[in-house]
């Protein structure tokens, strides 16, 4: 079975499981692989400041009738159950650690769906899914995760050119630069990770930042099969480019990250580790 299939099977059993009403994407029409009920796909209700965050995105994630966040395939789903629990509980620090960014008490707010504008130029600016923000008595001020559950496993874009024009931009990450020339305008380099999405995030936050102050994680889905080491080779790849250049960059997967969370925080944070490691894991 392909890997967005088995993925997709999975979260359905998930669901059918746990007597969750699944509709199409359509409602009447399509596959039926959407919560019915929005709450129903997530493991605690949207705070407030999540549905703003993800209703000014440009995913438009609350749109449609089910919204696209309805899936129990959705990568922002994932994002959100796994990261809005520790913003509402106030142990940001906790989930930080865990996915490797840091080992001090500095993290403090998570935010979702952020846009760090590249160019004014631009109509869109890159939106990052997950912003981890520090109280800045550290020396990162911000950690970005760019979250990747099935559709990573669906194919990419290139890189436009319109970012290769931006000359002054690259010059202090020339590693980067020659991989974002290979990719543009087609990606024929890398077949499961979308590159240019990861290097127009790093331009994105070194707009807005200096290289040495914010860290970006890559938090992906594993798969079983061929799809899923061709993938982790991808990742490797790209980590290599990358450190080359003075540019904080790291991978996870998500079933790394679940079962961290199972063995250093099921004391304190039992509910949360059961939901997500039987859904995810």
């Amino acid at each position: 079975m392909k890997a967005y299939e088995y993925i997709l099977a999975k979260q359905i059993a998930w669901a059918q499981n746990n007597n969750i009403n699944l509709v199409g994407s359509k409602t009447g029409r399509g596959r039926l692989a959407y919560a019915k009920f929005l709450k129903d796909n997530l493991f605690e209700d949207l705070l407030p400041q999540t549905m703003k965050e993800l209703q000014e995105g440009d995913g438009c994630e609350l749109k449609g009738d089910p919204p696209k966040i309805a899936a129990v395939h959705s990568s922002s789903a994932l994002a959100v159950n796994m990261f809005q629990y520790w913003q509402r509980v106030g142990a940001v620090p906790t989930i930080a650690a865990a996915c490797g960014l840091c080992t001090n008490s500095t993290p403090c707010r998570i935010r979702f769906e952020q846009k760090f504008q590249i160019c004014p130029e631009f109509r869109y600016a890159p939106n990052i899914d997950v912003v981890i923000e520090t109280n800045g008595k550290t020396r990162f001020k911000v950690y970005g995760v760019e979250c990747k559950f099935s559709e990573a496993y669906r194919g990419h874009s290139g890189l436009d050119p319109k970012y290769l024009n931006l000359m002054e931009i690259w010059d202090d990450i020339p590693a980067i630069r020659t991989l974002a020339e290979t990719i543009s305008p087609n990606d024929a380099r890398f077949k499961y990770l979308h590159a240019a999405q990861l290097i127009k995030h790093v331009l994105g936050l070194k707009q807005k930042y200096r290289l040495q102050e914010f860290r970006l994680l890559y938090l992906w889905y594993d798969a079983i099969g061929d799809e899923g080491a061709v993938h982790s080779k991808e990742i490797r790849e790209f980590s290599d480019i990358v450190k080359k250049d003075p540019v904080q960059f790291h991978s996870f997967s998500y079933q790394e990250l679940i079962a961290k969370l199972s063995k250093d925080a099921r004391k304190d944070h039992g509910r949360f580790v059961e939901y997500i490691s039987a859904r995810y894991l």
